[in-house]
């Protein structure tokens, strides 16, 4: 990847890093740099949901790396709502693990960089894509969805005793909210997040990572033809009448059109566009966000495919007003340490950089613990051969 092949498309640059450095006021929370990792599952919990002895690692190599926002990975509010036998879930029996979990996360992150990132939870229902059991948004009663947003409320009250500092009521790829926001029926997720601000300590963030662009995942979509104008009023809603200051913005849905927000250089199909034209939608749509709503705090995503140039494409989306913040999925995987390079340093070593070739995709859609099989092939190669190659 060089410089000339992302300049002959419209995506931000910059050689300043030292702009990622600078804080950001969330409330009463100062985050102390612009890089946040974002919720990446690993699909390594226990049966009933608690952290696993991966999911520990993880976020121990996460909290060394410096990002000044965690976005942690999905964590289911109710069992018939995980995405896959092994994800996490958030109720009383599994609160002190949890807490532990935070704890350590928060202690390493102080002891390594100085000050502990902000936290936020992803609580999430798969809808369709649950497992094992699989639950068409469609077949889901209004009885259900209306019981469901009151679980949204007691999932913040639980998050906020975990020690989380927000939660993010989890409307993207293709999940039930997500999916009930291309339905064009937009109740059931801004009363959930009514219900987790109506929960919330005082202080805590109610947030969202938000689908603004469903690209060919539904029949309608949301934000169908890269048209923002329902997304938009969607977000004045949360922004302007919620009080929502937070928002991270993302498209596309995994398990149909995973080149809209992954793209990548090998995966299950030849994607019809290519990759880098999905990195210039991703923040040419994310800017419209952040421009309609300069006081709001928009998370950027999709940094990883550039490689090492991520951190010249994270600096120039925050100098140029794309978004507040920079969030690295995939990269984070390959390269947990990566903040504290950009910061540390100016720059990502290429050696270390996720080279967007699918495999910890592949390793979750073969119902596997997702990894990167190529920077961390100590732990997750002998994964992927047992359950991949096999």
């Amino acid at each position: 990847m060089t410089i000339d092949e992302l300049r002959q498309y419209a995506i931000p640059l910059s050689e300043r890093m030292e702009i990622l450095r600078e804080p950001l006021r969330l409330g009463v929370i100062t985050l102390r740099n612009r890089l946040a990792i974002q919720p990446m599952e690993g699909c390594d919990g226990t049966p009933d949901g608690q952290p696993g002895g991966l999911t520990i690692r993880r976020y121990e190599r996460f909290a060394r790396g410096g990002a000044g926002l965690l976005w942690f990975e999905a964590t289911a509010i109710v069992p018939e709502g995980r995405a896959n036998p092994r994800q996490l879930l958030i109720n009383e029996q599994n609160l002190d693990a949890l807490q532990r979990l935070v704890a350590t996360t928060q202690e390493i992150s102080l002891r390594e960089n100085g000050f502990a990132p902000l936290l936020i939870m992803q609580a999430t229902h798969s809808g369709r894509w649950s497992k094992p059991e699989s639950l068409p948004a469609g077949s889901l009663s209004d009885d259900y969805l209306k019981a469901l947003e009151e679980q949204y409320g007691h999932a913040a009250r639980l998050a906020a005793r975990a020690g989380f500092g927000g939660i993010d009521v989890k409307a993207c790829h293709g999940y039930l909210l997500n999916e009930l926001l291309s339905q064009k029926k937009p109740e059931a997720f801004i009363n959930s997040v009514k219900a987790a601000q109506a929960a919330a300590p005082p202080g805590f963030i109610v947030t969202s990572r938000l689908n603004v662009y469903d690209g060919d995942a539904f029949p309608q979509g949301f934000g169908a033809g890269e048209n923002l104008e329902e997304p938009l009023r969607l977000i004045d809603i949360l922004h302007n009448r919620l009080g929502m200051g937070l928002l991270n913005v993302t498209m596309g849905c995994p398990y149909v059109n995973p080149h809209v927000n992954r793209p990548f250089s090998k995966g299950p199909y030849e994607p019809p566009e290519p990759p880098l034209a999905g990195v210039e939608r991703m923040y040419r749509l994310t800017g419209q966000v952040q421009r309609a709503f300069p006081a709001l705090a928009v998370v950027a995503s999709g940094p990883s495919y550039p490689r090492q140039l991520g951190a010249n494409l994270a600096a120039g989306a925050v100098e140029q007003g794309y978004c507040r913040l920079v969030g690295f999925g995939r990269q984070a995987f390959a390269y947990p340490d990566f903040a504290r390079d950009i910061l540390r340093n100016g720059a990502l070593e290429p050696g270390k950089c996720c080279i967007a070739c699918g495999k910890c995709s592949q390793l979750m859609r073969a119902d596997s613990t997702a990894g990167c099989v190529v920077r961390d092939g100590g732990v997750y190669l002998p994964i992927y051969e047992r359950d991949v190659t096999r």
